[in-house]
């Protein structure tokens, strides 16, 4: 694709549903703002079940168990008949912690993400003594930046304690407005020489497990190049699902919509050209998921 390329916007997925033997979709900014549920695209996937009989999963970056995600989706009106079941990179990421089980760690995260660690009980010490880092977010991230971390991440990777990054997302929409996750404090902590480790989507261990999960609900072996990957970020869900080989419809009414020009009626050359720029490919663009 070059700068001077298009990309066709579709009115929603019912024009291409048929090509793909199942949808590994996103749910922050697909289905969810943070404060509104889209009814609309949770129609468009119950749909996309309902006429094809063919399976969806959930792949989010939400560092925090299925179940709990599940509960959330239903305070936004995301109807359960609209997926098969959720993949969370909080879920992944309990592998990672469970290795490192008994070295010393701080938490870096608010206390909602908390769950996630439930029943596995790492060793949670001060900063001043961890050799390890599990972050899930900012602790306050209506007001705090990356900023904020950078003179404690800095005396934390002087020491060359090992970030676990349980959310790769850099910024999410809440509302009207972007508020920064755990990518962003990862991102800052590798610049300042801090080993790091991410879980979660554009990385590939997120996706095996995903691609697992929907083969299952299958009933048989799927491959990623008979998948649709459907997202709005552009460094996750966009370079995660190309990156294994799935065609990708993005949603461009999500955290680069200012990119893309009017809401509902954005450019395709725009698009196309952002997509250039970050070396990226999408079979198709639509305004907001709906069927």
């Amino acid at each position: 694709m070059t700068a001077s390329d298009s990309i066709d916007i579709l009115s929603g997925l019912s024009p291409i549903a048929d090509r793909y033997d199942g949808i590994i979709c996103d749910v922050w900014g697909v289905l969810h703002n943070g404060v509104i549920g889209y009814a609309a695209a949770s129609e468009a996937l119950a749909t996309f079940r309902k006429t094809t009989g063919r399976p969806v999963v959930l792949l989010t970056n939400a560092p925090r168990p299925a179940a709990l995600v599940a509960d959330i989706l239903d305070g936004f009106g995301v109807s359960r008949e609209a997926y098969d079941s959720i993949v969370t990179s909080g879920d992944v990421a309990r592998e990672a912690i469970e290795e490192k089980i008994d070295v010393p760690a701080f938490f870096i995260g608010p206390e909602r993400d908390l769950p996630l660690f439930s029943d596995l009980s790492p060793n949670l010490v001060d900063e001043a003594e961890a050799d390890l880092i599990l972050c899930t977010g900012l602790f306050d991230d209506d007001v705090e930046t990356p900023d904020d971390y950078r003179d404690r991440l800095q005396v934390l990777a002087s020491r060359g304690a090992t970030m676990i990054c349980a959310n790769p997302d850099i910024v999410v929409e809440r509302g009207d407005r972007l508020i920064y996750c755990a990518g962003a404090l990862a991102q800052l902590y590798a610049e300042l020489g801090g080993p790091t480790i991410m879980v979660g989507k554009p990385y590939k261990p997120v996706y095996d497990a995903a691609l697992a999960r929907i083969s299952g609900h299958a009933g048989k072996a799927l491959a990623f190049d008979r998948l649709l990957a459907i997202g709005d970020a552009l460094a996750t869900d966009v370079r995660g699902g190309w990156g294994q080989g799935m065609d990708v419809l993005l949603v461009t009414a999500g955290i680069h919509a200012a990119d893309f020009g009017p809401v509902e009626t954005p450019d395709p050359e725009k698009i196309a050209k952002r997509l250039a720029i970050e070396g990226l490919a999408a079979v198709a663009a639509v305004p907001r998921l709906r069927w």
